[in-house]
């Protein structure tokens, strides 16, 4: 197998081994507090927007030290560790504690900050900077596949249902747990790049003996040189700009992964196919995060325009969802008690602008996030795991607030709040955007930074 060829067979698993992963986490997070509502045990108190929130808190603290982590570790192992612990949280729904359930969420935070960290290494360490753009649309299309398959059991499982059953329940989160570990146990398919081989590949060997030789002096080098790059590179201005734009993928993450499924689950007017609606919803979503991620990964190497147009596009396209989302929904569905809302939208609440919507969100998040991908492996390609965690440290704190609040504000609030983040993150975007193509032109690059 030819060394490219080899590395993109490693970014298809890497790809093949997140789309098992998350078709267990992210239907699990689609449908966390609608499962929660329907618990019939009074010992149980948990809420799912809160764990979350504890989620993305702590994943966005466990980011200042992850970088540290992938350096000592490597990359494969990170991300196999994490999946562990991933599988575990999903476990926790199969009989829920609320000990249990805040506990897993706590480990959750840690586990996901290295995955994410480690997958930015992987990423990038199987790119150059003409394969980054392919890379980073391949791994999207197949990361947001897992939206579909999920969800479309739960489309099919729960429909009609009104209430979500102790049997119901322990058969969905038992089926996801094991796609968790499948997935998890695939990161092991994933090999040494050529590149990354310097004794060349019949002395893979005699290079993995050293590696494991090194001195714990060495690997407490490599952990605090790791750390401070990404204290180093929270100050640029191309990171300071690129985290307007990331906090506003926080923001919209919540809010398609947790709020909108439930705001859709809790309206009343859908009447029995409500609960179903949530998974159809999720499928619609990863529609688009999959036509998205094909589409823009397939046309990375003819763009002559750069990376802006398909930002514009994901900015508009959430734009008009937002509005018709304003319109179709009532204010206090993603608030609303375990027995829905009767209240009005400015329109009669319609099924099919609904998941139109999710369509568009979906959409709208892959412009989004591969060409922030795209970015960041594009500028940051010697120090691509600091250049990650700073990313995902950002990102997963609005992710967390947006969990908290989420608790509290009505929906027209919520959205007024991604809008104006929308805007000013697509603004500062294009600013980074036009430097980088600047200094293309000019021949030099941005080791520097």
């Amino acid at each position: 197998m030819s060394p490219e060829s080899k590395k993109l067979f490693n970014i298809i698993i890497l790809g093949v081994a997140f789309m098992f992963m998350f078709t267990a986490f992210q239907t699990c997070g689609n449908v966390a507090q609608t499962v929660i509502r329907s618990l019939n045990s009074t010992d149980f108190h948990g809420s799912g927007y809160t764990s979350m929130a504890i989620i993305y808190g702590v994943f966005s603290a466990s980011n200042l030290i992850t970088p540290s982590v992938v350096a000592i570790v490597g990359p494969q192992l990170s991300m196999f560790a994490s999946g562990l612990f991933y599988s575990m949280y999903i476990a926790v729904f199969i009989q829920p504690f609320t000990w249990s359930f805040y506990t897993a969420s706590v480990f959750l935070g840690v586990a996901a900050a290295v995955l994410w960290t480690a997958q930015g290494n992987c990423l990038t360490i199987n790119s150059d900077e003409h394969t980054i753009g392919r890379n980073s649309g391949i791994f999207w299309a197949l990361l947001q596949s897992s939206l579909f398959f999920g969800n479309l059991y739960i489309y099919f499982a729960w429909q009609g249902k009104t209430q979500i059953s102790e049997s119901d329940r322990r058969t969905v989160f038992i089926a996801l747990t094991v796609i968790s570990l499948l997935g998890t146990v695939l990161f092991f398919l994933i090999r040494k790049p050529a590149s990354e081989n310097i004794l060349g590949e019949d002395e893979l060997s005699d290079d993995q003996d050293l590696e494991v030789s090194e001195s714990p002096r060495n690997n407490l080098t490599k952990a605090v040189d790791a750390f401070k790059k990404s204290l180093k590179l929270c100050v640029t201005k191309e990171m300071l700009l690129l985290s307007i734009t990331t906090a506003y993928t926080g923001l919209e993450l919540t809010f398609f992964s947790g709020v909108y499924g439930t705001c859709i689950g809790a309206v009343n007017r859908f009447g029995a196919a409500e609960k179903s609606l949530i998974g159809l919803s999720g499928i619609f979503i990863g529609v688009g995060e999959i036509l998205g991620g094909s589409l823009f990964g397939l046309l990375s190497k003819n763009n002559r325009f750069g990376r802006n147009p398909v930002v514009l596009l994901g900015t508009l396209v959430h734009f008009v969802a937002f509005y018709l989302i304003f319109l179709n929904m009532p204010a206090d569905a993603p608030i609303a008690p375990l027995e829905g809302t009767d209240s009005s939208a400015y329109i009669q609440s319609s099924k099919e602008v609904a998941i139109f919507c999710s369509f568009l969100l979906g959409l709208g998040d892959s412009c989004f996030n591969t060409q922030l991908l795209s970015m960041l492996g594009f500028l940051y390609s010697e120090d691509s795991a600091p250049a990650f965690a700073v990313f995902k440290f950002v990102q997963s704190i609005c992710a967390a607030v947006a969990f908290f609040y989420s608790n509290y504000l009505l929906l027209h609030w919520q959205l007024l709040l991604m809008v104006i983040f929308g805007f000013s993150g697509a603004v500062s975007f294009f600013a980074v955007e036009w430097e980088a193509a600047a200094i293309v032109a000019r021949g030099s690059d941005y080791g520097s930074i």
